[in-house]
């Protein structure tokens, strides 16, 4: 027997040995490459004070997502523009599933941080579906979380969630007044009124108007008088306590619901603290994150 035959039986065990290792350390790498992301859709803050809201989602998320890329992406124009020109740019929705896709992402969590499934959703679906298809084939599959506020068991965590985190500062027979956006043609109005019904489940001193939707502050103020209440707390029902909670609802303008309301005899307390802030919804928004099975790159399935 030639020497090479008599060295190989020693040498092929160390060989498969070799192998073995090899391939153990090829699949770990696979294991750590990130496989799927997360992109996170607000319309967008450039006041400071509203940042700590979307600090504390992003550590949610992270959290709840670990060695999974979050990416954050601003649907409005106007706040991008100007953050950018401060040197702290936000990107849109194509940069993020672009930066996603650089991150060797193949399976996308789309998560909406709108309150109600109004216009700025439906732009929001709009253009990540856009992206898919100038893209084909970029993500196995992309996953549309849905907004904050869409049924009812939504809003009965929300309302459990935000009257918690008020504490011990509200007193017996004190309300809490809760400002949402809404918009002027009345999308979202309906799930606006559904959460406001089921907010006074919970609470039957829990008040609601929208800065532009169908229940304004008029209707607000004939309410409170109605229920002859005498002190209110304000709180925005908003992601962030942005430039709306500030000057809006708890800012010294004549026109400010602060202003109206204490004009009218209230006592006012503001509670200036955006969703985003609250545990408990923070949690319902990596609920959604987690549970959706909307894959905007396949059809829907037919039932």
């Amino acid at each position: 027997m030639s020497r090479t035959l008599r060295v190989f039986p020693r040498v092929l065990p160390l060989f498969l040995l070799l192998l073995a290792l090899l391939a153990a350390s090829v699949q770990a790498a696979d294991q750590k490459a990130p496989k799927e992301g997360v992109l996170l859709v607000a319309f967008g803050t450039s006041v400071p004070e509203a940042l700590p809201s979307f600090k504390a989602v992003d550590v949610s998320f992270k959290a709840a997502f670990p060695d999974t890329p979050v990416v954050w992406s601003y649907t409005s124009q106007i706040i991008r523009k100007k953050l950018a020109k401060q040197g702290k740019p936000v990107g849109g929705i194509s940069d993020g599933l672009a930066a996603l896709a650089k991150a060797g992402v193949k399976v996308v969590r789309v998560q909406s941080l709108h309150v109600m499934p109004g216009e700025e959703f439906t732009e929001l679906e709009r253009a990540v579906l856009l992206d898919i298809q100038k893209h084909p084939g970029r993500f196995e599959a992309v996953y549309l979380g849905r907004p904050l506020l869409e049924s009812h068991k939504d809003a009965l965590s929300v309302a459990k969630a935000v009257l918690a985190d008020m504490g011990g500062k509200r007193r017996k027979g004190e309300a809490v007044v809760l400002m949402g956006h809404g918009q002027a043609h009345g999308r979202a109005d309906l799930v606006f009124e559904g959460t406001r019904a089921t907010f006074k489940e919970s609470d039957p001193l829990v008040f609601m108007a929208t800065v532009e939707g169908a229940r304004g502050i008029d209707d607000l103020l004939a309410e409170l008088k109605a229920h002859k209440i005498k002190k209110v707390w304000l709180q925005p029902l908003m992601v962030v306590a942005g430039d709306h909670a500030r000057n809006d609802l708890a800012g010294d303008e004549e026109d400010s619901w602060a202003s109206k309301l204490k004009a009218a005899g209230f006592k006012v307390e503001a509670n200036l603290k955006g969703l985003g802030e609250v545990p408990g919804v923070r949690d319902l928004f990596v609920d959604h994150a987690r549970q959706n099975v909307d894959d905007l790159t396949k059809e829907p399935k037919k039932q």
